[in-house]
Protein backbone atom coordinates (compact mmCIF):
# COMPACT_ATOMS: atom_id res chain seq x y z
CA UNK A 1 0.00 0.00 0.00
CA UNK A 2 2.98 2.49 0.92
CA UNK A 3 4.69 1.52 -2.29
CA UNK A 4 1.16 2.60 -4.41
CA UNK A 5 0.62 5.34 -2.46
CA UNK A 6 3.99 7.36 -1.08
CA UNK A 7 6.46 5.99 -3.90
CA UNK A 8 7.66 8.46 -6.36
CA UNK A 9 11.07 8.30 -7.28
CA UNK A 10 10.37 6.36 -9.99
CA UNK A 11 6.40 6.14 -9.16
CA UNK A 12 4.68 2.85 -9.56
CA UNK A 13 2.85 3.36 -13.05
CA UNK A 14 1.38 -0.43 -13.77
CA UNK A 15 1.26 -3.71 -11.59
CA UNK A 16 1.11 -7.32 -13.29
CA UNK A 17 -0.74 -9.52 -10.67
CA UNK A 18 -0.22 -13.35 -10.78
CA UNK A 19 -0.60 -16.02 -8.27
CA UNK A 20 -1.13 -13.63 -5.66
CA UNK A 21 -4.49 -12.08 -5.04
CA UNK A 22 -3.09 -9.06 -2.68
CA UNK A 23 -5.93 -7.51 -2.21
CA UNK A 24 -7.50 -9.74 0.21
CA UNK A 25 -3.46 -11.14 1.52
CA UNK A 26 -1.51 -7.93 2.83
CA UNK A 27 -0.88 -6.19 5.51
CA UNK A 28 -2.87 -2.68 5.85
CA UNK A 29 -5.60 -3.36 3.90
CA UNK A 30 -7.36 -0.56 3.44
CA UNK A 31 -3.94 1.91 2.34
CA UNK A 32 -3.31 -1.33 -0.83
CA UNK A 33 -6.89 -1.08 -1.64
CA UNK A 34 -6.48 2.96 -1.97
CA UNK A 35 -3.14 2.22 -4.00
CA UNK A 36 -5.15 -0.18 -6.29
CA UNK A 37 -7.99 2.99 -6.86
CA UNK A 38 -5.55 5.51 -8.05
CA UNK A 39 -6.71 6.34 -11.71
CA UNK A 40 -2.98 6.80 -12.94
CA UNK A 41 -2.46 3.20 -12.17
CA UNK A 42 -2.52 0.74 -14.64
CA UNK A 43 -3.59 -3.18 -13.12
CA UNK A 44 -3.88 -6.02 -15.08
CA UNK A 45 -4.72 -9.91 -12.94
CA UNK A 46 -3.98 -12.55 -14.36
CA UNK A 47 -5.91 -14.81 -12.38
CA UNK A 48 -8.59 -18.53 -12.80
CA UNK A 49 -11.09 -16.44 -10.65
CA UNK A 50 -12.80 -13.11 -10.03
CA UNK A 51 -10.65 -12.42 -6.56
CA UNK A 52 -11.11 -9.11 -4.81
CA UNK A 53 -8.20 -7.92 -6.66
CA UNK A 54 -9.57 -8.21 -10.12
CA UNK A 55 -12.45 -5.91 -8.47
CA UNK A 56 -9.64 -2.80 -8.91
CA UNK A 57 -8.42 -3.97 -12.07
CA UNK A 58 -8.34 -2.12 -15.59
CA UNK A 59 -7.33 -5.73 -17.28
CA UNK A 60 -8.43 -9.33 -16.18
CA UNK A 61 -6.63 -12.21 -17.76
CA UNK A 62 -7.54 -15.78 -17.98
CA UNK A 63 -5.23 -18.01 -15.96
CA UNK A 64 -4.89 -21.58 -16.74
CA UNK A 65 -5.90 -24.09 -14.45
CA UNK A 66 -2.91 -26.67 -12.87
CA UNK A 67 -4.69 -29.42 -14.68
CA UNK A 68 -4.32 -27.49 -17.77
CA UNK A 69 -0.77 -26.93 -17.78
CA UNK A 70 2.01 -28.83 -17.19
CA UNK A 71 4.24 -28.34 -14.03
CA UNK A 72 7.65 -29.08 -12.32
CA UNK A 73 8.20 -28.40 -8.37
CA UNK A 74 9.16 -30.27 -5.10
CA UNK A 75 6.60 -31.30 -3.13
CA UNK A 76 5.03 -29.42 -0.50
CA UNK A 77 6.40 -30.84 2.80
CA UNK A 78 7.50 -33.94 1.24
CA UNK A 79 11.43 -34.43 -0.70
CA UNK A 80 9.96 -35.50 -3.92
CA UNK A 81 10.44 -33.30 -7.31
CA UNK A 82 7.28 -33.79 -9.49
CA UNK A 83 6.62 -33.85 -12.44
CA UNK A 84 3.12 -33.67 -14.69
CA UNK A 85 1.68 -33.04 -17.75
CA UNK A 86 -1.69 -31.08 -18.02
CA UNK A 87 -4.58 -33.12 -18.26
CA UNK A 88 -7.05 -31.20 -20.56
CA UNK A 89 -6.14 -28.84 -22.92
CA UNK A 90 -6.47 -24.96 -21.78
CA UNK A 91 -10.44 -23.24 -21.66
CA UNK A 92 -10.84 -20.25 -23.57
CA UNK A 93 -8.10 -18.15 -23.84
CA UNK A 94 -6.55 -19.51 -20.76
CA UNK A 95 -2.50 -19.59 -20.31
CA UNK A 96 0.35 -21.08 -18.16
CA UNK A 97 1.91 -18.12 -16.36
CA UNK A 98 5.33 -19.00 -18.67
CA UNK A 99 3.94 -18.47 -21.48
CA UNK A 100 1.98 -15.19 -21.20
CA UNK A 101 5.58 -13.75 -19.63
CA UNK A 102 7.78 -15.21 -22.63
CA UNK A 103 5.27 -13.42 -25.16
CA UNK A 104 5.17 -10.28 -22.49
CA UNK A 105 9.03 -10.34 -23.10
CA UNK A 106 8.76 -11.07 -26.83
CA UNK A 107 6.43 -7.91 -27.28
CA UNK A 108 8.33 -5.57 -25.31
CA UNK A 109 11.50 -6.75 -27.72
CA UNK A 110 13.40 -8.10 -23.89
CA UNK A 111 13.86 -11.56 -25.19
CA UNK A 112 17.11 -12.43 -25.24
CA UNK A 113 19.18 -15.15 -27.14
CA UNK A 114 19.19 -18.38 -25.27
CA UNK A 115 15.73 -17.55 -23.11
CA UNK A 116 14.05 -20.88 -22.41
CA UNK A 117 10.49 -19.83 -24.50
CA UNK A 118 8.49 -23.20 -23.64
CA UNK A 119 7.97 -24.69 -19.87
CA UNK A 120 9.19 -28.06 -21.20
CA UNK A 121 12.90 -26.02 -21.94
CA UNK A 122 12.76 -24.52 -18.22
CA UNK A 123 12.42 -27.61 -16.64
CA UNK A 124 14.79 -29.38 -18.85
CA UNK A 125 17.53 -26.26 -18.17
CA UNK A 126 16.88 -26.26 -14.00
CA UNK A 127 17.25 -30.69 -14.17
CA UNK A 128 20.53 -29.90 -16.40
CA UNK A 129 21.90 -27.58 -13.62
CA UNK A 130 20.91 -29.58 -10.44
CA UNK A 131 22.92 -32.00 -9.06
CA UNK A 132 21.88 -35.53 -9.98
CA UNK A 133 19.95 -34.00 -12.62
CA UNK A 134 20.15 -37.03 -15.59
CA UNK A 135 18.96 -39.35 -12.77
CA UNK A 136 16.31 -37.23 -11.78
CA UNK A 137 15.38 -36.91 -15.31
CA UNK A 138 15.40 -40.51 -16.00
CA UNK A 139 13.01 -40.84 -13.08
CA UNK A 140 10.64 -37.93 -13.58
CA UNK A 141 9.99 -39.41 -17.53
CA UNK A 142 9.50 -43.33 -15.67
CA UNK A 143 7.78 -42.45 -12.74
CA UNK A 144 6.87 -38.76 -12.63
CA UNK A 145 8.52 -38.18 -9.82
CA UNK A 146 12.28 -38.16 -8.03
CA UNK A 147 14.45 -38.26 -5.05
CA UNK A 148 17.19 -36.20 -4.28
CA UNK A 149 20.60 -37.70 -3.74
CA UNK A 150 19.99 -38.41 0.07
CA UNK A 151 16.68 -40.64 -0.67
CA UNK A 152 13.31 -40.59 0.78
CA UNK A 153 14.29 -40.76 4.21
CA UNK A 154 16.96 -38.52 5.21
CA UNK A 155 18.50 -38.31 8.82
CA UNK A 156 19.69 -34.84 9.90
CA UNK A 157 23.63 -34.77 10.45
CA UNK A 158 23.64 -38.45 8.69
CA UNK A 159 22.38 -38.04 5.03
CA UNK A 160 21.89 -34.15 4.98
CA UNK A 161 23.44 -31.20 7.18
CA UNK A 162 22.95 -27.22 7.29
CA UNK A 163 24.55 -25.40 4.79
CA UNK A 164 26.63 -23.17 7.17
CA UNK A 165 30.79 -23.23 6.75
CA UNK A 166 31.22 -26.07 9.31
CA UNK A 167 27.90 -28.41 8.48
CA UNK A 168 26.51 -27.59 12.28
CA UNK A 169 23.40 -25.67 13.09
CA UNK A 170 24.26 -22.10 14.24
CA UNK A 171 21.68 -20.49 16.68
CA UNK A 172 23.03 -17.27 16.63
CA UNK A 173 24.78 -16.22 13.38
CA UNK A 174 27.03 -13.25 14.05
CA UNK A 175 25.61 -11.20 11.02
CA UNK A 176 22.06 -11.80 12.07
CA UNK A 177 22.69 -10.80 15.78
CA UNK A 178 24.26 -7.63 14.68
CA UNK A 179 21.54 -6.81 12.11
CA UNK A 180 18.61 -7.48 14.94
CA UNK A 181 18.06 -4.42 17.20
CA UNK A 182 19.24 -5.82 20.11
CA UNK A 183 20.13 -8.78 18.77
CA UNK A 184 18.19 -12.27 17.97
CA UNK A 185 16.66 -12.80 20.72
CA UNK A 186 16.13 -9.34 22.57
CA UNK A 187 13.00 -8.80 24.25
CA UNK A 188 10.15 -6.46 23.09
CA UNK A 189 7.40 -5.96 24.90
CA UNK A 190 3.63 -5.98 23.98
CA UNK A 191 2.82 -3.49 21.50
CA UNK A 192 -0.84 -3.39 23.22
CA UNK A 193 -2.61 -0.25 24.12
CA UNK A 194 -5.69 1.01 26.41
CA UNK A 195 -7.07 1.79 23.22
CA UNK A 196 -6.23 -1.61 21.73
CA UNK A 197 -5.86 -3.84 24.23
CA UNK A 198 -6.59 -7.33 22.29
CA UNK A 199 -4.29 -9.21 20.44
CA UNK A 200 -5.63 -10.61 16.89
CA UNK A 201 -4.17 -13.48 15.10
CA UNK A 202 -5.04 -14.62 11.79
CA UNK A 203 -4.48 -18.59 11.96
CA UNK A 204 -5.09 -20.83 8.90
CA UNK A 205 -8.01 -23.12 8.52
CA UNK A 206 -8.56 -25.98 6.56
CA UNK A 207 -11.30 -24.21 4.31
CA UNK A 208 -8.37 -22.17 2.85
CA UNK A 209 -5.12 -21.65 1.37
CA UNK A 210 -4.26 -18.31 2.55
CA UNK A 211 -6.93 -16.76 0.14
CA UNK A 212 -7.06 -19.65 -2.16
CA UNK A 213 -10.12 -21.07 -2.04
CA UNK A 214 -11.99 -18.11 -0.59
CA UNK A 215 -14.72 -17.92 -2.91
CA UNK A 216 -16.04 -21.54 -1.90
CA UNK A 217 -16.91 -20.09 0.98
CA UNK A 218 -19.28 -17.35 1.09
CA UNK A 219 -20.55 -17.58 5.04
CA UNK A 220 -20.21 -14.55 7.15
CA UNK A 221 -16.67 -14.39 9.06
CA UNK A 222 -16.86 -15.38 12.34
CA UNK A 223 -14.31 -13.50 15.43
CA UNK A 224 -13.36 -16.06 18.33
CA UNK A 225 -13.00 -14.15 21.48
CA UNK A 226 -13.05 -15.48 25.30
CA UNK A 227 -16.04 -14.93 27.75
CA UNK A 228 -13.67 -13.33 29.96
CA UNK A 229 -13.11 -10.71 27.41
CA UNK A 230 -16.74 -10.56 25.18
CA UNK A 231 -18.81 -10.25 29.56
CA UNK A 232 -17.73 -6.69 29.57
CA UNK A 233 -18.16 -5.53 26.69
CA UNK A 234 -21.52 -7.14 25.88
CA UNK A 235 -20.28 -8.98 22.95
CA UNK A 236 -22.92 -12.14 23.10
CA UNK A 237 -22.26 -15.54 21.31
CA UNK A 238 -23.56 -14.85 17.46
CA UNK A 239 -23.53 -11.57 17.42
CA UNK A 240 -22.56 -8.82 15.69
CA UNK A 241 -19.34 -7.17 16.15
CA UNK A 242 -16.73 -4.96 14.93
CA UNK A 243 -13.24 -4.55 15.24
CA UNK A 244 -10.88 -2.10 15.06
CA UNK A 245 -7.74 -0.36 15.53
CA UNK A 246 -6.04 2.46 13.96
CA UNK A 247 -4.90 0.69 10.22
CA UNK A 248 -9.10 -0.27 9.67
CA UNK A 249 -12.20 -1.90 10.85
CA UNK A 250 -14.08 -5.19 10.02
CA UNK A 251 -17.68 -5.93 10.89
CA UNK A 252 -18.36 -9.97 11.74
CA UNK A 253 -20.12 -12.29 13.52
CA UNK A 254 -18.19 -13.51 17.12
CA UNK A 255 -18.40 -17.22 18.77
CA UNK A 256 -17.71 -16.88 22.41
CA UNK A 257 -15.59 -20.03 23.42
CA UNK A 258 -12.89 -20.54 26.05
CA UNK A 259 -10.97 -22.52 22.86
CA UNK A 260 -9.14 -19.05 22.52
CA UNK A 261 -6.67 -17.19 25.53
CA UNK A 262 -8.20 -13.88 27.39
CA UNK A 263 -6.79 -11.64 25.66
CA UNK A 264 -6.72 -12.91 22.51
CA UNK A 265 -8.85 -12.72 19.32
CA UNK A 266 -8.71 -14.66 16.72
CA UNK A 267 -10.37 -14.14 12.93
CA UNK A 268 -9.02 -16.32 10.71
CA UNK A 269 -6.65 -15.54 7.25
CA UNK A 270 -8.12 -16.07 3.78
CA UNK A 271 -11.64 -14.15 4.08
CA UNK A 272 -12.76 -12.34 1.39
CA UNK A 273 -14.83 -9.14 0.83
CA UNK A 274 -17.73 -10.88 0.78
CA UNK A 275 -17.43 -12.63 4.16
CA UNK A 276 -17.84 -8.99 6.16
CA UNK A 277 -19.95 -6.34 6.30
CA UNK A 278 -17.41 -3.49 5.42
CA UNK A 279 -15.62 -6.17 2.89
CA UNK A 280 -12.68 -5.79 5.12
CA UNK A 281 -10.70 -8.53 6.43
CA UNK A 282 -7.84 -9.32 9.64
CA UNK A 283 -5.48 -7.85 6.83
CA UNK A 284 -6.96 -4.78 7.76
CA UNK A 285 -6.12 -4.20 10.97
CA UNK A 286 -2.29 -5.49 10.69
CA UNK A 287 0.43 -2.99 10.70
CA UNK A 288 2.17 -2.77 7.80
CA UNK A 289 5.52 -2.43 9.26
CA UNK A 290 8.53 -4.92 8.65
CA UNK A 291 9.98 -7.58 11.01
CA UNK A 292 13.91 -6.61 12.15
CA UNK A 293 15.21 -9.53 10.46
CA UNK A 294 14.45 -10.60 6.75
CA UNK A 295 12.27 -8.22 6.45
CA UNK A 296 8.51 -9.98 7.04
CA UNK A 297 5.68 -9.29 7.40
CA UNK A 298 3.91 -8.09 11.21
CA UNK A 299 0.59 -9.55 11.13
CA UNK A 300 0.92 -10.75 14.68
CA UNK A 301 1.81 -7.19 15.94
CA UNK A 302 -2.25 -6.50 15.24
CA UNK A 303 -3.47 -5.27 18.64
CA UNK A 304 -7.36 -4.42 18.12
CA UNK A 305 -10.55 -3.48 20.23
CA UNK A 306 -13.79 -5.10 19.51
CA UNK A 307 -17.13 -3.87 20.78
CA UNK A 308 -20.81 -5.24 20.03
CA UNK A 309 -23.55 -3.82 17.35
CA UNK A 310 -26.57 -3.68 17.89
CA UNK A 311 -29.08 -4.85 16.36
CA UNK A 312 -30.37 -2.04 14.56
CA UNK A 313 -26.89 -0.54 14.11
CA UNK A 314 -27.08 -0.75 10.34
CA UNK A 315 -24.58 -2.19 7.86
CA UNK A 316 -21.28 -0.10 7.49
Amino acid sequence: GRVLLEETDPPVQAVFVYNHNPVATLPNQEAVRKGFLREDLFTVVFDPFLTDTTHYADVVLPAAFLVERGDMRAGYGTTYLHRAGPMVPPVGEARGNHEVFTEITRRLGLLREGDALTEEELADRILAAAKGGDRMRRELEETGMALPECGASPVSFVDVFPRTPDGKVDLCPADLDAEAPGGLYAYRGDPATPETPLALISPATAERISSTFGHLHPGPAVVHVHPDDAAPRGIVDGGRVEIANEWGRVRCRVRVTDEVRPGTASLAKGYWAINTETGATANALAPDTLTDVAGGACFNDARVEIRALGDDEPPA
